[in-house]
């Protein structure tokens, strides 16, 4: 699959050239959310009447996307949040820093964003679907969804309103456009209260929306509240 832009400002006017094959689009396009399962199941029929794919291939690669979780890339981050060296190796090559905690990246690079005060990341695929399922695992229902792949360019920040994040005009929004050669993975804002935490209960605040843009870091207050357990439960 051929390169297409990436990395821009959406704030700003551009154009997409994003020569994905036309045919996986559509069936992006085609895709009913509220209908998924019906759909998986449906289409693993098929290939499986068809003889493309056997039932245990499909099985065998669902077992593997299920150990591909957020929480891969949320050691990651919970660790440049507290290790200035690891952060600095990260966003100089996240795949190698990936690989560094023994997190294999199967994608052909992979790029990290940081969000601050004065710029949040929002990672996108406008034509299809690409995400670094090999750290993350599936994507989101909506980041297939052709009104995420279409707004999130046009309007950024309505579209981020909509998840909750409402940031004032000082802050720069920039909506990354994945590829099939390069995924991204936001590190988001290390959220107020979290100091003292260890790396793993830091881990535990970061959620897979925070990690493509859609959301922030979990509050460690509210997660306490929730989590008897906690060492930090009041």
């Amino acid at each position: 699959m051929p390169d297409h832009p990436h990395d821009h400002d959406h704030e700003h006017d551009h154009h997409h050239d994003h020569p994905h094959d036309a045919h996986a689009a559509n069936e992006d396009d085609d895709l009913e959310l509220t209908e998924h399962e019906a759909k998986f199941i449906a289409l693993k029929g098929m290939l499986i009447e068809q003889g493309i794919l056997t039932a245990d291939e499909i099985r065998v690669r669902l077992e593997s996307n299920e150990l591909r979780t957020p929480h891969q890339a949320a050691r990651m981050v919970a660790k440049a949040w507290v290790d200035p060296d690891y952060r600095a190796r990260m966003m100089a090559d996240a795949k190698k820093a990936a690989i560094e905690l023994g997190i294999p990246v199967t994608e052909a690079a992979l790029v990290a964003l940081e969000n601050t005060p004065d710029m949040h990341n929002v990672v996108v695929c406008t034509l299809c679907s690409c995400y670094p399922r090999s750290l993350l695992g599936e994507p989101p229902a909506f980041y297939v969804s052709k009104a995420y792949r279409s707004r999130t360019v046009r309007e950024p920040r309505k579209v981020l309103r909509e998840f909750g994040l409402d940031f004032p005009d000082t802050t720069e929004i920039r909506v990354h456009d994945s590829n099939a050669d390069l995924r991204y993975v936001v590190i988001p804002r290390r959220p107020d209260g979290s100091e003292g935490m260890s790396e793993e209960q830091l881990a535990a605040l970061v959620c897979r929306d925070s990690l493509i843009g859609c959301a922030l870091a979990l509050d460690p207050g509210r997660v306490a509240a929730a989590d008897p357990e906690s060492p930090h439960h009041q």
